[in-house]
């Protein structure tokens, strides 16, 4: 059965939004416990401005701290050059550079247009000349809340660009859960065609409660690289009403049900599944952590032996 590979963005896309500051060394913890899980990628932290992101804003502390496990690619967010420098000192695996498909959520998300956002990752990447391998991630790709439909043909000319530019992956996020399956299928088909050559990973939200079926869509249609994030955590801050990123332990207990290869620790990331609402201070979205896998039995309750 195919083997299907996991980036866990927790403790950056997860926490970035979290009101109260999360202690370097939980987020350390919880890093080295992750790395014990079988994560191909775990999405480490920001290298954004502190005092855009003070969540993040020990960055490099949090990257000096973690215990790195062989074959897990530890990975960052790169928002520009200023975060290329810092990022390139700290060891990372993987650069992730971000910009939106829509224009209007670029310019609230990151205060500047499209072109002047390809420029400025265009100048990263040639900054970084090769010695760290660079993923795009593109936002709002399969719809935007305030301009509505996104046209692929849009989406595949940034990824193209990007392409011709020598990164070696594309994620392509559905950043506000506006995606529906028959529409997921029909984009990773069309990608895989075209970038046989690149990592092409899909970054879904359960906005409106699609997440799993648009995982399911795009693993039926050959995507074997997925975003999750622990708990459910996540959110666009940008983006009204866009509530977390699919559950990580929830995509991946639906796959090893159905028969797929994770390469997964599924009962010990369960467990760092309920230790979460702990480290941030509330619940989390994530169903599985609280039910249960499927296939784990439960004691009948004592009345039903009454009815004999």
């Amino acid at each position: 059965m195919t083997r299907i590979y996991f980036n866990d963005v927790v403790t950056r896309d997860g926490f970035q939004i979290e009101p109260n500051f999360i202690p370097t060394e939980d987020k350390v913890r919880l890093i080295d416990a992750m790395s014990q899980c079988g994560f191909a990628k775990i999405e480490v932290t920001s290298f954004t401005s502190p005092k855009a992101i003070p969540m993040l804003r020990d960055a490099e502390e949090v990257m000096g701290k973690i215990h790195r496990v062989p074959g897990v690619e530890y990975t960052v967010l790169v928002p520009n050059l200023r975060g290329a420098e810092r990022a390139l000192e700290s060891r990372a695996d993987e650069f992730n550079l971000v910009m939106s498909t829509s224009e209007t959520h670029n310019l609230a998300n990151l205060r500047m247009t499209r072109e002047k956002s390809f420029a400025g990752l265009a100048e990263v990447i040639k900054y970084v000349d090769g010695k760290t391998p660079i993923n795009i991630s593109l936002s709002t790709a399969f719809g935007c809340p305030m301009e509505g439909d996104v046209p692929q043909e849009v989406v595949e000319q940034f990824c193209q660009r990007f392409a011709d530019l020598g990164v070696r992956g594309l994620t392509i996020c559905d950043t506000t859960g506006m995606a529906n399956p028959a529409q997921v299928t029909k984009m990773s088909e069309s990608l895989q065609k075209k970038f046989p050559q690149l990592q092409l990973t899909m970054h879904f939200h359960n906005t409106r409660g699609m997440g799993l079926a648009n995982v399911l869509a795009a693993v039926q249609s050959g995507i074997v690289r997925f975003d999750g994030s622990l708990g459910g955590l996540g959110g666009c801050p940008y983006a009204p009403g866009a509530s977390g990123n699919i559950s990580s332990e929830d995509a991946i207990h639906m796959l090893d049900a159905m028969g797929y290869d994770t390469g997964m620790n599924i009962p010990k990331l369960l467990d760092l599944a309920r230790e979460l609402p702990q480290i941030v201070g509330h619940s989390v979205p994530g169903q599985v952590a609280k039910a249960g896998r499927s296939c784990d039995l439960h004691p009948a309750p004592e009345y039903i032996h009454d009815l004999k």
